[in-house]
């Protein structure tokens, strides 16, 4: 389960009251046939809204159906990121129609260093490398692809549905047609982390029906693991030395290209561990200590009318035997994370280890950079920014907020990130 945007409203509009029925019609459906109907209109609604820019009709049927109906909301946020990832182009061939099939693929990228991580217009020659090597990998015999000329940072990346779907036919018809797209004209500033995510993104074509990636074809599907394993293996061999090109002075990972939402969350995942690692480095090297020598303060934040409800977790480290925060990192959330990861009454008989909490999975992974003094702050806070920066305030060994700052006589040409 997603969680909605912020945003709410108590009356719903036409459109949104539509979209709310046809989920809940969706959830109740007695056959696959009846939902696949429902699931059609579904579709159609949505396209006519995102077509049109209609994003405040969809937020508002979310946030309706979050607080009364959760399985709802789950089709219809499925739904949505459906509609706006994909799309169907129709063609005459010898006096015949032929659909297209069309997906908007991420390629993630995690990186990490001390210093700053690129975004921005991908040079035309490194374009074209690396779309040939995406569709030399990666791609199913007859699909075509497009790669938008610019490495994305997250806050970069389309912010809204709408978006997203304006995005996805733009890259479709350039992969249909053969052609290309202009990079953004300006992409906002990104805030400067030392481990962040990057993403190439990719229109995938093909006739409606047949498959889009190599694992998919015929040949492969009953070994399709091994195969999308093998894919993912040759992506990076080749591709890792031209994306570093794009990312000096950064140690990169290439994760599985895949549908858009699906990969973007995956990467949001695997780059909180990646944090931890890149902080204890910069500070161990920057400070001239040991991990030992830090102690990291976990604490949980959620919105101020979320109910007790955890939204992120703030590690804030501070030398050993001082309470001064000199640098924290923010660790989200997604999905049911803060449920699952709690053990169901009564355990587990025996049979299987109760999972990590989110808090124990970071004091595993802070372990193991060596952090072994942590502690844990059980207040909740109301998620709490710095009024002239931005960034957000980190909870010192005595609970209280903070803004991480580095100590004053750190090496000068010392990056400070937030």
């Amino acid at each position: 389960m997603r969680r909605p945007s912020k945003d709410s409203s108590n009356k719903l509009s036409a459109e949104s009251q539509r979209l709310s029925s046809i989920a809940q019609a969706i959830v109740q459906s007695a056959s696959r046939v009846e939902e696949r109907i429902w699931e059609k209109q579904l579709d159609t609604q949505l396209q006519k809204l995102l077509k049109t820019n209609h994003q405040d009709s969809i937020d508002a049927a979310l946030n309706a159906l979050f607080k009364d109906e959760l399985a709802a909301y789950d089709v219809l946020m499925d739904g949505v990121e459906a509609v706006s990832e994909s799309s169907t182009m129709v063609e005459q061939q010898d006096g015949a129609e032929v659909t297209w099939q069309a997906l908007l693929v991420a390629a993630p990228i995690l990186a990490w260093t001390r210093f700053s991580i690129g975004s921005g217009t991908i040079p035309p020659e490194l374009l074209t490398t690396l779309q040939a090597h995406f569709s030399a990998h990666l791609l199913a015999e007859g699909a075509r692809a497009a790669m938008a000329p610019t490495l994305y940072a997250i806050d970069q990346l389309p912010r809204t549905h709408a978006e997203t779907y304006g995005l996805t036919h733009k890259l479709a018809a350039a992969a249909h047609k053969g052609g290309s797209v202009k990079p953004a004209v300006r992409a906002p500033d990104t805030a400067p982390f030392l481990a962040d995510t990057r993403y190439l993104l990719v229109a995938i074509v093909a006739p409606a029906g047949a498959p889009l990636f190599r694992w998919q074809e015929a040949q492969h599907q009953l070994n399709f693991a091994t195969e999308r394993n093998n894919a993912l293996s040759a992506w990076r061999d080749q591709a890792t030395a031209n994306v570093a090109r794009l990312l000096p002075g950064c140690g990169v990972e290439l994760l599985l290209p895949e549908a858009y939402y699906v990969a973007c969350r995956e990467a949001d995942k695997l780059i909180r561990p990646v944090s931890i690692r890149a902080a204890v480095h910069y500070l161990t090297n920057t400070l001239d200590l040991e991990p030992s020598d830090l102690r990291a303060v976990i604490a949980g934040f959620g919105e101020e009318a979320a109910d007790g409800q955890v939204d992120e977790y703030r590690v804030g480290f501070t030398l050993r035997q001082s309470p001064e925060v000199v640098y924290g990192i923010v660790w989200p959330l997604y999905g049911q994370e803060d449920e699952e990861g709690t053990p169901m009454e009564g355990g587990f008989g025996g049979a299987l280890p109760p999972p990590l909490t989110p808090v124990n999975e970071i004091i595993a992974y802070l372990n193991e950079a060596g952090v072994t003094h942590v502690k844990r702050i059980n207040e909740r806070y109301v998620v709490e920014y710095c009024d002239d920066c931005g960034a957000p305030l980190f909870a010192d060994p005595s609970g209280e907020l903070v803004h991480a700052e580095m100590p004053e006589d750190t090496p000068a040409g010392s990056e400070h990130f937030h």
